[in-house]
């Protein structure tokens, strides 16, 4: 095998396969990046065997053939390697070392076997669909904040996506709880995506997905069976397994008579919360919520450090029922108002039940947070 390369091109690649290897582990051949040339074609390919990421960039070609190599190292090594270098790659074959040259610099690095490395791109992906970068950039982002890091239910660990129906319209769904809060996102359902299967998607695979759709702006090829699932973004192909599990009943646990409204505008509570939180260094400390009739006062204590209080007035805030004191815990606030662009949307039942949270602006996305004790 030999080839040559633009630096840049090569260090985007390296950079979307090398993140999924796992810096710590214990099968040798998942550290390494799978280098193989055709047809002026270089195909790099990493996993953890959990997810597989493809990328082809374009290469001189001189002798084709495959490699593996450390990602790591290479990745590290064409990192710092002058911006507008080229980078000539040469591999006899066999155990011997692979030839970096760039300039003056040369280097080898130790090679495993192509037989080695594993592939988990084999196998069929009957429902296929594509989807907007942006739809899938806003289905993930208003909902993987609320994926549970419990391992032991393991069923939590990522976002389910789903064809569902919502109010007579078909709508690809998607879904996160950590049983304090949770998060429902919905985009409209495009074409195949009728047929598919319910599935969970990791969470290591929503985290390396979301960094790919910061470089795209047109559609996202989405192909999946009850096992796997793959997208297609630009020139990368990311394949993942499935959580094996079942995804919880969550239509049980949205709240459908909460009457007691509260609106207000997202700027000023977001900034509220965060300066009567900061009485206290406790992340799960609750902030209290006191209504009543077009007033809202917001309220921590610390035993270490104090109280904090801040009201907001009819000018901002909208609320027409009875008086009702409830504790919410501050971060969860945060997360889910981050998700809002204007007046966030409050409906309570009293001060112990679940309450929904929404945009008032926009009916897409829908959260239930749990209050706590204060």
């Amino acid at each position: 095998m030999k080839f040559k390369a633009d630096r840049a091109t090569l260090l985007k690649a390296l950079a979307h396969v090398q993140s999924v290897v796992e810096k710590r582990n214990t099968i040798p051949i998942l550290a390494n990046v799978m280098l193989a040339v055709r047809d002026e074609r270089l195909k790099l390919t990493a996993t953890d065997m959990e997810i597989a990421i493809v990328e082809e960039v374009p290469a001189a070609g001189i002798r084709d053939g495959a490699t593996t190599a450390p990602a790591a190292t290479l990745y590290e090594i064409v990192r710092k390697l002058p911006e507008a270098a080229e980078v000539e790659f040469e591999h006899p074959g066999g155990d011997a070392h692979l030839k970096l040259r760039s300039g003056r610099f040369t280097t080898s690095l130790v090679v495993l076997p192509i037989e080695d490395f594993p592939s988990m791109t084999a196998g069929a992906l009957p429902h296929r669909f594509s989807l907007s970068a942006q739809a899938l950039r806003g289905l993930i982002d208003r909902t993987r904040f609320a994926i549970s890091s419990e391992e032991t239910r393991y069923y939590l660990n990522g976002i389910y996506l789903h064809a569902a129906e919502s109010e007579g319209t078909k709508v690809l769904r998607a879904v996160a709880t950590d049983g304090h809060r949770l998060a429902r996102v919905e985009e409209p359902l495009t074409e195949g995506a009728a047929g598919m299967p319910g599935v969970i998607i990791p969470r290591k695979t929503v985290g390396e997905l979301r960094k790919l759709l910061d470089e795209v702006s047109d559609s996202v090829e989405i192909a999946l069976s009850d096992t796997r699932i793959r997208f297609r973004v630009g020139p990368v192909e990311l394949t993942s397994k499935l959580i094996d599990g079942t995804f919880p009943e969550y239509d049980r646990v949205i709240p459908r008579e909460n009457d007691k409204v509260l609106r207000v505008g997202k700027k000023d509570f977001a900034d509220a919360v965060g300066r009567v939180a900061a009485i206290s260094a406790e992340r799960s400390r609750p902030v209290k919520l006191a209504l009543e009739r077009n007033q809202l006062t917001l309220s921590a204590a610390s035993p270490e450090q104090g109280t904090a209080s801040e009201e907001l007035d009819a000018d901002r805030v909208k609320y027409d029922s009875t008086p009702l004191e409830i504790g919410f815990q501050a971060r969860y606030l945060n997360d889910i108002t981050d998700q809002i662009e204007g007046e966030v949307e409050f409906r309570f039942a009293d001060g112990v039940a679940p309450t929904v949270v929404r945009d008032a602006a926009d009916d897409s996305a829908l959260y239930v947070l749990m209050p706590m004790r204060v």
